[in-house]
C-alpha cells in the first residue's frame, strides 16, 4: 500500500472515532480494559512492522506494550505508554511513549529506541480495542538512519 493512502486512512480512522464520541457527547473515565492481546498491522518499512502486540496497563493511565514483528525481519520491542482520555468521547485516550526494539534480517540486526504517538479506544459493548499510532524507529545498528515510516493499526481482543 502506498504511503499517502495509508496516511489518508489512518487520518479519516481517527476523524471518524473523534466525531462520534462529539456526536456521542460521553464523558470520558479511568481507562477501561487492564490487558489487551491482538495484532498490529503496519508497513513493512520499520523493524518493527506488523505484529502481535499486547498491552498491560499498570495504572489507570501508564501501560506498557509489547511486539512481537514477523514482518520483513524478525523484531521485539517494548514501549512504556502514558494515556490521556478525551473528555467528549467514553473510551477513547491519545497516547505518547517510548521504548526500545532489536530485530534481525539476515546477518543483520538492528536495534534502538523507538516513540508512540497514537489514539486507543476501546468499544463500551464488546471486548475489542483499537488503536492507531506512529512509532518512529531510530536505528542504532547496523547503521544510524531514522525510520519514520512507522504507521499501524492495532486490534485487541481485551481480557481483562
Amino acid at each position: 500500500m502506498k504511503q499517502p493512502a495509508l496516511k489518508a486512512k489512518f487520518f479519516v480512522l481517527a476523524m471518524a472515532l473523534t466525531l462520534s464520541g462529539v456526536l456521542l457527547n460521553r464523558t470520558a473515565s479511568a481507562q477501561d480494559y487492564r490487558l489487551a492481546l491482538g495484532v498490529r498491522l503496519s508497513n513493512n518499512i520499520p523493524t518493527l512492522s506488523s505484529s502481535v502486540t499486547g498491552k498491560y496497563f499498570v495504572t489507570d493511565k501508564n501501560a506498557i506494550e509489547g511486539l512481537v514483528s514477523f514482518g520483513n525481519r524478525f523484531g521485539i520491542g517494548a514501549l512504556l505508554e502514558h494515556h490521556r482520555p478525551f473528555s467528549t468521547v467514553e473510551g477513547l485516550s491519545w497516547f505518547f511513549g517510548a521504548g526500545g526494539y532489536v530485530g534481525f534480517e539476515d546477518s543483520d540486526t538492528y536495534l534502538g529506541p523507538t516513540g508512540a504517538l497514537g489514539l486507543d479506544y476501546k468499544f463500551p459493548a464488546v471486548p475489542v480495542n483499537l488503536s492507531i499510532d506512529w512509532k518512529p524507529e531510530l536505528d542504532i545498528l547496523p547503521a544510524i538512519n531514522f525510520v519514520p515510516e512507522a504507521f499501524s493499526v492495532s486490534i485487541r481482543f481485551v481480557i481483562k
